[in-house]
């Protein structure tokens, strides 16, 4: 998966600076995949990104040795993250929760990294909104889910990060949503306390 990340992410390089740009303070990047949100970062305190598949770690390291920022890519999982509660300003996730085999668990993370009045910052193609779509999003996500590393085609994060305790403040749709079989959305949640 990490040989066709680059070239599958392409259609959807456009969207990465509009959320990426949103980052600030001591940032924690989930799914960092090859990297390609590294270029469009602005000024931040700290940067730390998890990454377990092995292939994309190393496609990302020269990206995150460019970077001006710097910082720490781990091995870690979403779903046990290694660093202190409320110890993070900014979690920036884009196009990650399709693939996290417990979501939940990643969520509940997320929300304990998070300092008080911490927020996440994510894009993510969900379920369709649209009937037909989203039937036919149904039937193809097993074959999908093995063919592409592990995503899911209707995961919703807003439930996701709900249901950890944040709070939705934002969610735009990004680009058609009716008859694409993955429509886009970006969003913004905050850990009130």
């Amino acid at each position: 998966m990490a040989l066709l990340l680059d070239a599958a992410m392409a259609p959807m390089d456009r969207l990465r600076p509009m959320v990426v740009a949103q980052v600030g303070g001591d940032v924690l990047e989930i799914g960092v995949g090859t990297g390609l949100n590294l270029a469009h970062y602005p000024p931040v305190t700290s940067w730390r990104g998890v990454e377990p598949d092995p292939h994309m770690r190393r496609r990302a390291m020269p990206r995150l040795q460019a970077a001006p920022m710097g910082g720490e890519l781990s091995s870690a999982v979403a779903e046990a993250l290694p660093y202190d509660d409320a110890s993070v300003d900014v979690v920036l996730s884009t196009w990650v929760w399709c693939t996290i085999p417990d979501p939940e668990a990643a969520a509940a993370e997320v929300y304990r990294v998070l300092r008080p009045g911490g927020r996440v910052v994510w894009i993510e193609h969900v379920g369709a909104d649209h009937a037909p779509m989203r039937w036919l999003q149904r039937g193809a996500d097993p074959l999908w889910s093995r063919l592409a590393g592990g995503c899911h085609l209707t995961r919703d994060p807003v439930a996701l990060l709900e249901g950890a305790g944040l709070v939705v403040q934002e969610v735009v749709d990004v680009g058609p949503q009716r008859w694409t079989p993955l429509p886009q959305r970006r969003g913004v949640a905050l850990k009130e306390r």
